[in-house]
């Protein structure tokens, strides 16, 4: 039986880790990437991974195509399985150009931040959607063809790949993408994609933006009160929004959201208890020891998610009729700093003085 033929389009930090481990494995991956550098370092040097403890260095050297390079697919077998791995203002275009040189029984995937899939399955229909959660992942993309994870393998500890169907069913191709990204680290087929999507953007939105503006790693951000109680009030407003769209989900970050939203909401026993959480991870040998995503996109100076993660729970709190002013209050200085107007400073919470 021939191999399927998948593609990686954005050979990005989350992209390049799970391919690789696929390539590693056997698999027929190709690349197509927008970054010239980065695609002409995976050619020349192969794709190198690595991780900060516990596992050992390895380099793959898979098919990177540039973008301007996609149309030879035209003249080969088609794509079985395209992962989307772009940035979600990306989606869109990504998933029209794959889906030319898609099989009549291929289908795409979100293996991305934010809530993509309906906007994939307006480019190929929702039968050709599937999403891919990827939990506590911690990788950069530090340099062109070099990927770091903040960690070493998650395992039994912690399931990173979380796969589904958009209807919820648990079907062979489900099972299929589930193998190939559990090559990487621990995954599993979930009947709840939307409430495991949601429970990510929850995670997302309490850190990625307040990153992003203030410059912080992690583990900084936890172990200063004022910005992690910020980040508690940010995660609160997610939770109460997701909830209010019919949403269900177990934890977030490993804490309960209904303990997390309310220590958000001011109840002092509550925040004790997410406190005690989240000082205690940070405190933990290499906990927190990395840039969330949007802090590292801000570093290179590249365009954030900010209106895809905490501009789009303002959003979705209006359709719901549920307010979230922390969320909104954080998207605009990060637009702002985005824009230049600010230089990235922790000072842009602290002294809101809303703690």
């Amino acid at each position: 039986m021939a191999k399927k033929k998948i593609a990686i389009v954005g050979a990005g930090a989350v992209g390049c880790y799970a391919g690789a481990h696929m390539v590693q494995a056997g698999e027929d991956v190709t690349y197509i990437d927008p970054w010239p550098e980065n695609v002409e370092a995976i050619r020349r040097d192969g794709l190198r991974i690595t991780h900060i403890r516990d596992v050992e260095p390895f380099t793959v050297m898979p098919r990177a195509l540039h973008l301007t390079e996609a149309q030879q697919l035209a003249k080969e077998a088609p794509i079985d399985i395209a992962f989307i791995c772009m940035k979600s203002y990306d989606t869109a275009w990504a998933t029209t150009m794959i889906k030319q040189y898609l099989a009549p029984g291929g289908y795409v995937v979100s293996l991305q931040n934010c809530m993509n899939e309906e906007t994939i399955a307006g480019v190929v229909g929702w039968g050709k959607t599937l999403g891919s959660i990827a939990s506590s992942i911690t990788v950069e993309l530090h340099a062109p063809g070099q990927v770091r994870r903040a960690a070493g393998k998650s395992g039994s500890r912690h399931t990173v790949f979380r796969v589904g169907e958009v209807h919820g069913r648990i079907t062979d191709r489900a099972k299929e993408v589930c193998k190939l990204v559990g090559y990487a680290d621990s995954a599993m087929v979930t009947e709840n994609l939307w409430g495991e999507r949601w429970s990510k953007l929850v995670t997302n939105v309490m850190g990625n933006g307040l990153s992003a503006c203030t410059g912080m790693i992690t583990r900084d951000m936890v172990k200063n009160d004022a910005i992690r109680h910020f980040s508690n009030r940010l995660g609160s407003e997610a939770i109460r929004v997701g909830q209010a769209l019919g949403y269900t989900f177990d934890e977030v970050s490993h804490m309960d959201p209904e303990t997390l939203a309310r220590a958000g909401e001011g109840d002092h026993e509550a925040e004790r208890k997410i406190d005690e959480h989240r000082l205690g991870e940070a405190n933990r040998p290499g906990g927190g020891e990395h840039r969330p995503s949007m802090g590292q996109d801000m570093v290179k100076g590249r365009r954030t998610e900010i209106q895809f993660l905490n501009g789009f729970v303002v959003r979705e709190g209006e359709k719901v009729g549920i307010a979230a002013p922390t969320n909104a209050i954080l998207t605009d200085i990060v637009t702002r700093v985005e824009r230049g107007e600010l230089k990235p400073d922790p000072k842009h919470i602290t002294d809101l003085r809303l703690n």
